[in-house]
This record gives C-alpha cells, structure tokens and sequence, in this order.
C-alpha cells in the first residue's frame, strides 16, 4: 500500500522562492576592493533571476555544465542559484589546484562558461589554449594584468544588464545534478563528485537540526570555507534556506581582515578549515 501524500520536489528553486518570498529584507555583504558591498535578498532574487535569463539567452541548457572561478562573493551567490534552478550544473574549480589539473578538470567537464574573479583572470589566461569546451568567459569585477587572451569574454553586470527579473524554472528531476566539484585529494587525476537538488536540499534541513549546526534565520553566517570547495560545507544553501544574514569575505582571508568583518556585522556562525 502506498502512502497519499503529496509528492515534493526537493530541489533549489524552491529553496530560492521561498528565500526572496520570505526573507526578501535580509542582507548579503560582502567586503569586496571597494568596501563593502550590501543587498538585499530581494535584489540578489532579481539579480538571480536576471543571471539566468542571460545564461538561458547565451545557450546554456539543461545539463550545462557552467564553472566558476571565484571567491565568496555575492556574484558567486547568485551563480549558486541561477544555474542548478534553471537546470545547468554549477561546477566549482578549485583556485588552488596546479594549472594541468585545472586545463584536465575543466576538459573532462566540458564547461561551456568559466565564470572568473578579476584578480584571478591571469590564472586562467595561462591556459586558455588547452581548455578545448569553453565557448565564453564572464570576468566578476575588474581585471589587474590580464592580457585579453580571454576570448570571447564580457563583465558580469555587462551580461546580466537588461535581462528580465523573471525566469519560469523547469520542472525538474530532485535527483537531478545541481553541483559538481572535483576531489584533490587522491591519487591519478580528480575526480568529478556530483551533488543532486536533493542532497543538497536535505543537507541544508539538516544543517539547520538543533543536533546539526543549529543555523537560523536570526544567526549571521560567515562562510569561510570557499565556495569552491564541498559547496562551501553547505553553507551558503543552508543560510539561503533559513533567512540568515550572510557575510562573504571575498578575497580577504587575512586573519585580521576577517576579524574586523566578524566584529562590523556581529557574526555568530562561522566555518573554516582548521
């Protein structure tokens, strides 16, 4: 005999909605080279909803896959939403990893887009010419000693200006990939690790259980951890998820960079690796 109730799709659109729907006055900040930078959850919805219709416009479908480059930062959180909601695949390089790593993950994953961080753009230039998927680059933010062998490329508020506040989200499969990451910890090449909507829905819940990290809509959370590694421990789903206020450090990881951040927006969760 089978149960009656309602069957739900665990997967991030819903996460997303009922955040703007629910939470919509909450804060995002983020120290960036400029200070800081603050929004709300109702302007990173739209801005959200603006990226994935520039995704949806530039080809990306269902089962893209779309990488990232970056720091924590806000942009990089609109990212987090945009491409697993629309049914694209997030996958997340490693800053850290050796350059033939990189041109080897990025190849294996054929990603179609490589969304970089400015600073970090000369990273990749050294190995633009290997990777043989990539059909555009996006730069978040300026771009200090880059030569322009980055090609085609565009400025994300550049990609994103004009699109609609709107975007219909497909019905999709909870088992569906919505993340991928490659492990650096074992032995041949990295090997590609794929989240579903419904691990990462169910680990988020899980992350808010009083025996889990108890994170709640009054707590603000500082993701040390980078979001390029294990999707940031789960942090920056689960925050979306409860309402918390979220601070990102961008690329100051200095100890007294973080401190400073942690006493201006009163932090009172933080994860980072030891």
């Amino acid at each position: 005999m089978q149960g009656l109730m309602m069957d739900y799709p665990l997967t991030l659109q819903h996460a997303f909605n009922r955040a703007v729907r629910i939470f919509p006055r909450k804060e995002i900040v983020t120290q960036t080279d400029n200070g800081l930078h603050r929004y709300t959850y109702r302007d990173w919805g739209k801005r959200t909803l603006q990226l994935a219709n520039a995704l949806h416009s530039a080809g990306v479908q269902e089962g893209d896959r779309v990488a990232t480059f970056g720091w924590n930062t806000y942009r990089h959180l609109e990212l987090y939403f945009a491409v697993p909601c629309m049914g694209a695949v997030l996958h997340t390089l490693n800053i850290r990893l050796f350059a033939d790593q990189l041109v080897y993950i990025i190849n294996n994953a054929e990603d179609k887009i490589i969304f970089v961080d400015g600073d970090l753009v000369p990273l990749l230039e050294s190995i633009a010419d290997q990777l043989t998927s990539v059909k555009q680059y996006v730069i978040m933010g300026e771009a200090p000693g880059a030569t322009g062998k980055l090609q085609p490329a565009i400025d994300y508020e550049a990609f994103i200006a004009g699109q609609p506040e709107s975007y219909d989200w497909p019905q999709l499969d909870e088992n569906a990939a919505a993340a991928m990451c490659y492990t650096s910890g074992t032995t041949g090449n990295p090997k590609g690790v794929l989240y579903s909507h419904r691990s990462i829905f169910l680990h988020s819940m899980a992350v808010g259980l009083t025996d889990g990290l108890a994170i709640g809509e009054h707590d603000v959370v500082l993701p040390i951890v980078p979001m390029f590694h294990a999707n940031a421990w789960g942090l920056p789903h689960a925050t979306v998820m409860f309402g918390s206020k979220i601070v990102l450090p961008g690329r100051f990881m200095d100890p007294l960079s973080l401190a400073h951040l942690m006493a201006q927006e009163r932090v009172t969760f933080t994860g980072a690796v030891p």
